[in-house]
């Protein structure tokens, strides 16, 4: 039986293409996710006017959120749920809201295809190489004790500069598998050219389809642009990246000997 997906709401589309757009479109969509419910009701040069902007630009905005046009986004906010004023005191509520949207935005936004792809990739590997720095870094430590529950070793410097010793070594038929919020880490990047360079492939696990990141890799595997755009601590996003993640774990685990390892957990925990 096939379950209906839960629809991802017009406002987190519109905050997800947001870091994308110029700075005309940009108001535009500020306007958006400020005043919707104004929106449904106004007109093109409605619109244009509260934004500061042109009706052609309101227009040309609304196609690069992923619309036909203006019509197109009334129609979308007017059949959305009905939209209930959030309550900033409520600060649990609405992080599990924003977790939800989040996880919704990486659904929507990954093509399962790259997943089977980087699976078979790090399945086919001769030595994979992970390589991740900042708040990118835990996550990625978590896949490799993970991946070694399927008895897949892979080496997982946290060290940067360890990181780039170890892509120095890569080549033909190794794998540098690589977790990046931004896909613009100097760091992080140094080490995806430094494996490319060399004949290894390189699979990226990304926020954004376009970064610098991307250029370099052979795999890429976009999980949209939740949460605030330049935030010091993107954790919706690394959501998306965890269940990506796990993807690949799922994807590897039938091929592997995970059963083997349960005992190691089983021992470990006390008895008392």
């Amino acid at each position: 039986m096939t379950i209906a997906r839960p629809a991802l709401s017009v406002l987190t589309r519109v905050r997800s293409a947001l870091s994308s757009l110029g700075p005309s479109e940009a108001r535009v969509a500020d306007v958006v996710i400020e005043r919707p419910d104004d929106v449904v009701g106004w007109s093109t040069a409605e619109l244009a006017e509260a934004a500061g902007t042109s009706t052609a630009t309101v227009i040309r905005a609304c196609q690069s959120l992923g619309f036909r046009g203006f019509q197109h986004l009334r129609l979308e906010l007017a059949r959305s749920a009905p939209m209930v004023p959030r309550d900033e005191d409520d600060i649990a509520q609405n992080t599990f809201d924003d977790a939800v949207e989040a996880v919704r935005l990486a659904q929507e936004s990954v093509d399962p295809a790259q997943i089977e792809l980087v699976a078979r990739a790090l399945d086919d590997a001769r030595r994979v190489v992970l390589v991740s720095n900042g708040f990118s870094g835990p996550p990625l430590q978590d896949f490799a004790m993970r991946l070694s529950t399927l008895g897949r070793g892979v080496e997982a410097p946290v060290d940067p500069l360890a990181q780039q010793f170890a892509a120095h070594t890569l080549g033909e038929g190794d794998l540098c598998l690589v977790l990046s919020y931004s896909g613009a880490n100097v760091q992080t990047l140094r080490a995806c050219q430094a494996a490319a360079d060399r004949g290894a492939r390189v699979a990226v696990i990304t926020s954004y389809v376009r970064s610098p990141i991307g250029r370099t890799a052979h795999l890429v595997v976009a999980t949209g642009p939740a949460g605030e755009a330049h935030d010091v601590d993107p954790f919706l996003a690394r959501l998306g990246h965890t269940v990506v993640l796990h993807a690949l774990h799922s994807a590897l685990a039938p091929r592997s000997g995970v059963a083997e390892m349960r005992h190691v957990v089983a021992e470990a925990l006390t008895e008392d």
